[in-house]
């Protein structure tokens, strides 16, 4: 079986409940109090504040419906339920609708570290608390109308944005601490710890050279992006980003820091 057709989305029942095996609860707990233990000290404050405001049940998978609830309080977001990976059509039009896709498997115990596929502990743990605050949420947003308009050669250079911010993003302040806002971190104990330590690249954020960095989906990246402050993504969404995926085209992509394998094209 191949890594993308491993897992399987989970469908609603006709009462709208995914039911999930005491198994996959098990799993959901055992993530959640791992990386609960891991993020006081290096998660972003905006994030644990809408930790705190999702108040995700720690013993079992959290319903879509509960999560709902906070985030259309909080910013007019919802979730919807998808398979594992969607069309970057797809995509697009659910962010630039304010939805965001969730994948409703839960990942098995021999990927408990890192997934390649996002899973539910992935979308709702690593994502749905910075969905409540309004600088990420309009920067979703604004990207998935971006990527609605773009052609398909331009998505590809679109997708290595959303990659190094909303996925592998950092936050480093002027006090020089350094932060996780990225919610592929966030729900990865291993990444977590990693980008935490003295191993990986971390560089300014710079909008061509992020759009010009390839990266590979199924290894711990080793190059993070840095941003000041979480409101630094309204400016990103402020800037000319059609523009500069011209000129990150026309000047072709840095080479690579790692094997070739898997390289996101």
């Amino acid at each position: 079986m191949s890594k993308q057709n491993q897992y399987q989305a989970k469908l609603p029942n006709r009462y709208g409940v995914i039911e999930y095996s005491d198994h996959e609860h098990q799993i959901w707990q055992q993530l959640y109090q791992r990386q609960i233990d891991n993020l006081p000290s290096c998660a972003c404050n905006e994030y644990l504040q809408g930790l705190a405001k999702l108040a995700l049940p720690q013993d079992r998978i959290p319903q879509l419906v509960e999560v709902d609830e906070v985030l259309l309080d909080s910013t007019g977001w919802q979730t919807e339920a998808v398979p594992a990976l969607i069309p970057f059509a797809k995509f697009f039009e659910l962010l630039a609708s304010a939805k965001f896709p969730v994948a409703t498997f839960i990942r098995n115990k021999n990927e408990f570290d890192y997934l390649q596929e996002p899973d539910v502990f992935h979308e709702i743990f690593g994502h749905c608390p910075l969905l409540t605050n309004p600088s990420f949420a309009r920067y979703s947003q604004a990207y998935g109308r971006l990527g609605l308009a773009a052609s398909k050669e331009e998505r590809v250079f679109l997708a290595r944005l959303y990659w190094f911010t909303v996925e592998f993003g950092l936050l480093k302040s002027n006090q020089d601490e350094l932060l996780i806002y990225g919610g592929g971190i966030l729900s990865s104990p291993s990444e977590t710890l990693y980008a935490m330590s003295d191993k990986p690249e971390l560089r300014p954020f710079n909008l061509v050279d992020v759009l010009r960095t390839p990266y590979r989906i199924d290894i711990i990246q080793p190059i993070y992006y840095m941003i000041e402050n979480l409101s630094f993504l309204d400016e990103i969404a402020d800037m000319d980003i059609m523009a500069a995926v011209k000129q990150a085209r026309q000047l072709g992509l840095f080479t690579p820091t790692f094997p070739s394998k898997n390289i996101a094209s």
